[in-house]
């Protein structure tokens, strides 16, 4: 039996490389080991679920639609190799560089849990019983803010963050890319049964 409903991704850093405001499918590149997490996820009939800030629709570098483009190439790739992203979410908005509607304070840009708390809502998760994946702060901030098991990934700039953190919370683990984490959360004597 499972003891992890769910595992969030976050996408830039995590699934493929950081590429500053990614949004054109021929800048996609997958990070060494993706396909192998997500499809031993898959396997396990865990669903694995994107959530990511996306910034650059606020700031009008690229449309909302890109977003879409760039998840079903996405898709595509996994798929080439068995394995499939079951749901994404994104935030658009930005609190102070956005425009016109996108220039909003709102309650799913990581660190705040928007995303996750609509995540489970359409899918009726209990957090405490789902794993988040990230390698920024924001992540780990918005996983711990509703009760998730936390992973921190050296991918991305987790390496940096964690170099620096001065949180006075801290990642349930630190791994060295997703396919650790992936490990990590699969082992069942991982984390507290809650």
């Amino acid at each position: 039996m499972n003891t992890i409903d769910v595992v969030f991704l976050d996408r830039d850093g995590v699934i493929n490389e950081e590429v500053e405001y990614l949004h054109d499918p021929k800048d996609l590149v997958l990070i060494p080991g993706v396909v192998r997490a997500v499809r031993l996820l898959n396997e396990r009939h865990i669903p694995v679920v994107v959530i990511t800030n996306q910034a650059g629709v606020a700031r009008g570098y690229y449309p909302e639609s890109q977003i879409h483009v760039l998840h079903t190439a996405l898709s595509k790739e996994l798929e080439k190799e068995g394995a499939h992203i079951d749901r994404y979410y994104h935030c658009p908005h930005h609190p102070e560089h956005g425009k016109n509607e996108y220039l909003v304070d709102c309650d799913c840009r990581k660190p705040k849990p928007g995303l996750l708390h609509r995540a489970a809502k359409d899918m009726h998760l209990d957090l405490r019983r789902c794993a988040l994946v990230g390698d920024k702060v924001s992540d780990i901030a918005a996983g711990v803010s509703v009760g998730c098991t936390t992973i921190l990934v050296k991918t991305g700039y987790g390496d940096k963050e964690w170099k620096t953190w001065k949180e006075d919370f801290k990642p349930s683990y630190v791994a060295a890319d997703i396919l650790d984490a992936t490990e990590w959360i699969l082992r069942p004597v991982a984390y507290p049964v809650r």
